[in-house]
């Protein structure tokens, strides 16, 4: 098939193709620029992996949790796209995309991701989950200690594996563990693939109309939020 994938949520931009099984990537570290950087991002890997758009069959976009402003941004160019294109815009979930990255790896995946100072997305995925493409929607917010308790609580059953990016106030509870840590540096808009097939597969893709940022938090006037 041929698809276009979009991954904005923190720290990175990408876009890829996947045209005839071979991948093409482009990658900007002006995550924080994404309303000027993403759309040039996303023609130059069109033209890099000679695709036309008018070949697409369709776009994944990785739907958050993640930064407000970027998550915003990815979405509507993705959604102007399709819309153009009159293509099928399948949501990726961040969290189990970022866990199911890690394919060679047994027993239970904690991915984490950051929300704002001291405060955490997390959600852990079983691995034989991932691989047959099903998964939960339940993200949690918390702080480093409440990551560390349920590290521990997954430990007691299951080998485990917390994977994040920059992780720095984590890092010394986990070394405390003995839990194995993965940078997600790793993780991109090639990450998307995997699970994108599948949720196309099953015919779960969501009119445009239906195709919202995943926020997971809420944000209020005058700064406030919860």
């Amino acid at each position: 098939m041929n698809i276009l994938a979009i991954e904005c949520t923190h720290e990175t931009l990408s876009a890829a193709v996947l045209k005839e099984g071979i991948v093409t990537e482009a990658v900007s570290v002006e995550w924080k620029r994404a309303a000027e950087s993403l759309v040039p991002l996303v023609e130059q890997v069109m033209t890099e992996g000679r695709l036309n758009r008018k070949e697409l069959e369709y776009i994944a976009i990785s739907s958050g949790p993640g930064s407000f402003t970027s998550l915003r941004i990815g979405m509507s160019v993705a959604k102007g796209m399709a819309y153009g294109l009159g293509i099928p815009l399948v949501p990726v979930p961040t969290m189990p995309a970022m866990a199911a990255s890690l394919r060679a790896v047994e027993g239970t995946v904690l991915a984490v991701i950051p929300a704002r100072k001291g405060e955490y997305y997390y959600g852990s995925y079983r691995s034989a989950d991932l691989s047959s493409g099903v998964w939960h929607d339940e993200v949690q917010r918390g702080s480093a200690a409440d990551i560390a308790t349920a590290v521990a609580d997954i430990a007691r059953n299951s080998q485990s594996v917390v994977v994040g990016r920059r992780l720095i106030e984590l890092l010394p509870l986990l070394v405390a563990s003995s839990t194995e840590y993965r940078e997600a540096d790793f993780f991109s808009a090639r990450s998307l693939f995997f699970v994108a097939e599948k949720l196309f597969a099953r015919a779960d893709t969501a009119g445009l109309n239906g195709v919202t940022p995943d926020y997971r938090q809420m944000f209020h006037p005058f700064g406030e939020r919860e």
